[in-house]
């Protein structure tokens, strides 16, 4: 390995030692009772770890890392189903606004960096699919800064979010990306429930100022970066979906060695051999796309959808195929509440739909394709 490589593993070392100690399923099951008592596990990740600046330049105060670092960290963090909200602030808002650049995202980072900052990714938006080009949120100009209208659905991380990273056309063909307070005067927020058992919120933007130094780029010109982040949104949850199979398959194939039946562990029985067989070939596969397209997502737009999309198509069946594995062989209790493994299932169903479904990125790949 290189000394990048080896700085790298034992980063992840230390953030698996630190998760083993402080979270748990039990520990999250405590935090997400209430959407906003805040994330006390990201300011230990900040203060016990440095961890949030691995993938900022030394400039910014961070390790000098790169994204594909970021992305590798969240395989370790979706082991414990802690990635929130690193992948929104971090891998998303972090490298939305390090590209960008200026006096705005310098303190931004900083604010990440030492954990002040918790970033939630506002883009989607009711009965829409989730298109850089089809936004019905505006920002339009008002004075010398805009002023933010629309509503955005299933905000994850907004309830304990300081900041928003938030999408919006400009009435005129154009994209902008804004950096708003999450407490900005205008801003409704209805908080919910999502199907991994976490929350998210459902944002109205009633008029809220925007002062042009918050911008996240140029005005009317962030389609390119727009891109980007939902590619590196998708790629994030490809490697956070890494994490979560293992631990599927990890307590699956403890689950088969110990549960006997006939006088014998199950995991003697052809049939659950299979399965698991199943399982791991879905596995690396997904692992192996996952990487090859962090490998590409800093080239050409065109060239980095295609690896994107066909990295969570892949990984999105293989959550499928590990996730009802998993259950099968832990029967009816594999769904509980109580198990862990039931909380690892419902996340690897949630990565399935976010950042877009396998239709979604299939339609992508034959358009690039075409």
């Amino acid at each position: 390995m290189s000394p990048a490589d080896d700085t790298l593993a034992m980063l992840r070392d230390s953030l698996a030692r630190y998760l083993a100690d402080h979270h748990d399923v039990e520990a999250r099951r405590a935090l997400l009772a209430d959407p906003r008592r805040g994330a006390p596990l990201w300011r230990g990740l900040a203060r016990d770890l440095g961890l949030l600046g691995a993938s900022f330049p030394e400039s910014l105060g961070g390790f000098g890392g790169t994204l594909a670092d970021a992305l590798s960290l969240l395989e370790t963090l979706g082991e414990r189903l802690a990635a929130e909200p690193y992948l929104s602030t971090v891998a998303i808002a972090g490298d939305a606004l390090a590209r960008a650049g200026g006096e705005r995202a310098r303190e931004a980072i900083g604010a990440i960096v030492d954990g002040r900052a918790v970033i939630a990714f506002a883009h989607d938006e009711p009965h829409r699919p989730a298109d850089a080009r089809a936004l019905r949120s505006t920002l339009a100009r008002r004075g010398a800064g805009f002023v933010l209208a629309g509503r955005k659905s299933v905000v994850t991380c907004a309830p304990w979010a300081t900041h928003l990273l938030v999408s919006a056309g400009d009435g005129a063909g154009g994209t902008s990306l804004a950096l708003v307070d999450a407490d900005a005067p205008g801003i409704v927020r209805r908080d919910v429930r999502t199907l991994d058992g976490g929350w998210a919120s459902e944002l109205r933007f009633d008029d809220v100022a925007v002062p042009a130094a918050h911008l996240v780029g140029e005005p009317g010109e962030a389609l390119e970066p727009l891109e980007r982040a939902l590619d590196v949104g998708a790629l994030a949850v490809c490697f956070e979906s890494l994490g979560t199979m293992r631990r599927l398959m990890a307590d699956t194939i403890a689950y088969a060695n110990q549960r006997r039946q006939f006088g014998v562990p199950i995991a003697s029985f052809q049939a659950l051999q299979h399965r698991i067989v199943d399982m791991h070939l879905a596995f690396e596969q997904a692992r192996a796309l996952t990487r090859a397209a962090a490998a590409s997502i800093d080239a050409a737009p065109a060239s980095r959808a295609a690896a994107v999309s066909s990295a969570k198509v892949i990984a999105s069946r293989a959550c499928r195929v590990v996730g009802q594995g998993a259950v099968q062989v832990h029967g009816g209790m594999g769904m509980t509440d109580e198990l862990a493994l039931g909380h690892y299932f419902r996340r690897a169903t949630a990565i399935e739909l976010e950042f877009g479904t396998v239709a979604r990125h299939l339609r992508r790949i034959d358009r690039l394709a075409g």
